[in-house]
């Protein structure tokens, strides 16, 4: 690994916020209920879970039992969400209920972090890690009523920890692996001040399967010098924070969040075959490349909390997000940048309880990105929303959202959702509701990037979806045993696509439809034992070809037996996925990726009050498998940890 390339380059902070967090003593607002399962905080005015449909919750604690390190992990276990990566240390994209992984919107602490020079703005979750994390909420279907463009198919939203007192985390295991993570901090009712860093290292796999045939490809006695290799793909992650907070009276606070990351992972990418006697045209094909690929990013923010007449809360927000990624090696070198700013104000009433509730609240968001030119283009958007709470009867709970958005270069956007929960008595529940979705063409979309013949786009829309689903959940009466079943329906259309003939730019034109299952059950058992459980099935469906959609497999689910008694602990979590579309080692020719079924195995005893041991086997069985066609898993991996809790 080239340590020039890791070193991080702190010059890239901003230096507004860098001195406005210092006089705010600041970082991100303290963790609400950090690990209460009950209360939803992404659904903008915190409803309890149980009342609020197509919501999943991680805590801290289970994220601390699976021993996660990264948040693809955590989020592989929720129903309805397909993770995937092209390699162990490489992009990792999520899709929520078959929609693409570019209608996910990711929030860190409320800030959006979706990547603007992305040419569909997707999110990268490989170097998210989990160290400083301590809920993770996941809201399915569109949400484009509480937060606008790219939450056609839901919102993932991870919440960081307010330090108090000290933390420290040292692990090493399997393939050089090592981490190292460490908080200080203090949290009182006046102030709060915290400082958080992670380091991870890996030698990693290569990420292109040493046991890919080419056979396809090349003559069997003239192998290709590159097809055949199997050099380890290394990876180095660095994740610091700050944060702080200052509450002078009980009606006013400030705070404030400052966090930098940098991966450099050595990633495999495509070659060039030259016709031969198996090959009739030239090609590009998945090998073991020498690339380099490196992201950097620092995301800001200042928030403000003002109690106001009437007892009106109201929030002022204000957040800078900026992202620099390349890649350099045998698929030649490339760069981007990318910035993200958004001013945001809300005034609510009411909490979760309250028989009546609102937020309403006004938001600027400013985009700009760089293109393959090198030029830096902008686009922003304006929005007016609004969410109202309220209980007419102690069964029945009533949900409905309103917002309005004024792009930039594109038509104004209504969207609208409602949702509705009814206690049936028994412990049973019916919960439902419908929304509506949208996302605007990206910078790169709207600006042609890419295109042939060059010029702008022309006549683009943006795209457009409805969800509705219809769920029933149930309750015991010691609250031991808790499910629900969710059955759905999600419609895209005027989905925007790469044109493969000529002339070759971006149009409307793609249309497809998912329809899916989702059970989730959590029992509380005897003997120190807690159950969890989930299973989706999910059909999307390209309307145009009547093909399934790539990298959704129809089945998948998970199970983790959680065990606790004295000073031990353990989890044994087992997850499965069939088999799905995908694409061949040449990234376009149809194929089917074969399912898989894989487990682990975590452990911990607590040697003091403070200081716990662990160990975790991954992938137990030690089978070979692939979430992507092409990209090898790592076999049964081993790791062995020392925290310290205060």
């Amino acid at each position: 690994m080239n340590r020039a390339l890791y070193r991080p380059n702190l010059a890239c902070l901003p230096a507004s916020l860098l001195a406005a967090l210092a006089c705010a003593a600041g970082a991100a607002r303290a963790d609400p209920a950090a690990d209460d399962p009950v209360i939803v905080t992404a659904a903008r005015l915190p409803a309890e879970l149980a009342t609020t449909p197509d919501a999943y919750i991680v805590t801290g604690a289970e994220i601390e039992a699976r021993q996660a390190t990264f948040a693809s992990q955590i989020l592989e276990t929720v129903p309805g969400l397909s993770v995937y990566s092209d390699g162990l240390f490489g992009v990792t994209s999520v899709r929520m209920r078959g929609a693409q992984s570019d209608k996910t919107l990711v929030l860190i602490d409320g800030v959006p972090v979706n990547d603007a020079s992305q040419p569909e703005g997707s999110y990268d979750f490989a170097g998210l890690d989990l160290s400083d994390v301590t809920r993770v909420e996941v809201l399915s279907g569109p949400q484009a009523s509480l937060w606008g463009s790219d939450a056609i198919g839901g919102v993932i939203s991870f919440t960081t920890r307010e330090p108090n007192g000290v933390r420290a985390d040292l692990e090493g295991g399997s393939y050089g692996t090592t981490r190292v993570s460490g908080a200080v901090g203090r949290s009182t009712d006046l102030w709060a001040l915290g400082l958080t860093a992670s380091d991870i290292a890996s030698t990693g796999i290569s990420a292109a399967d040493s046991r890919n045939d080419y056979s396809a490809y090349q003559p069997a006695n003239q192998p290709h010098p590159i097809l055949h290799s199997n050099e380890p793909d290394g990876y180095r992650d660095l994740t610091l924070g700050a944060r702080g907070r200052v509450t002078p009276t009980d009606w006013f606070s400030v705070d404030g969040q400052l966090r930098y990351n940098k991966s450099v992972a050595a990633i495999d990418g495509y070659v060039y075959v030259p016709p031969n006697s198996v090959l009739t045209t030239a090609t590009y094909v998945l090998a073991d490349t020498n690339d380099v690929a490196i992201s950097e990013s620092t995301l800001a923010a200042i928030h403000a909390r003002l109690d106001g007449a009437f007892g009106l809360r109201h929030d002022f927000t204000v957040s800078d997000y900026q992202l620099r990624r390349g890649d350099s090696g045998e698929s030649g070198d490339y760069g981007y940048t990318a910035q993200r700013q958004v001013y945001r104000w809300t005034v609510a009433k009411g909490a979760a309880e309250d028989a009546l509730g609102f937020e309403g609240g006004l938001e600027h968001q400013s985009d700009r990105a760089s293109l393959s030119t090198g030029d830096q283009v902008s686009l922003g958007n304006t929005a007016a929303f609004g969410v109202i709470h309220w209980r007419p009867i102690q069964r029945l709970n009533l949900t409905g959202s309103l917002r309005y958005d004024d792009p930039q270069s594109y038509a104004a956007q209504t969207t609208g959702r409602a949702s509705g929960a009814l206690d049936l008595g028994a412990g049973f529940s019916l919960l439902a509701s419908a929304g509506q979705g949208f996302k605007t063409p990206t910078i790169s979309e709207t600006v042609c990037d890419f295109c042939f013949p060059s010029g702008p786009s022309v006549g683009l829309r943006p795209e457009h979806a409805v969800g509705y689903d219809l769920g029933l959940g149930w309750r015991s009466a010691d609250g031991r045993l808790d499910g629900r079943a969710t059955a759905y329906g999600l419609d895209q259309r005027d989905e925007i696509v790469y044109s493969p003939t000529y002339p070759f730019r971006y149009i409307n034109i793609a249309r497809t439809r998912s329809r899916g299952l989702e059970l989730v059950g959590d029992a509380v058992l005897g003997g120190g034992f807690r159950l969890k459980a989930s299973y989706a099935y999910t059909d999307a469906i390209d309307l145009a070809t009547g093909e399934q959609e790539l990298r959704v497999p129809h089945n998948s689910g998970s199970a983790s037996l959680f065990w606790v008694r004295g000073p031990f602990d353990a989890a044994f979590s087992v997850r499965s996925e069939s088999d799905q579309a995908d694409t061949g080692l040449d990234g376009s020719t149809p194929v089917t990726r074969p399912g898989f079924t894989v487990a682990n195995l975590t452990g911990g005893y607590k040697v003091t009050d403070h200081i716990r041991v662990t160990a975790r086997v991954e992938n137990l069985g030690g089978g070979r498998y692939e979430e992507l066609y092409g990209y090898g898993e790592p076999g049964r991996s081993v790791f062995f940890g020392l925290h310290f809790r205060p």
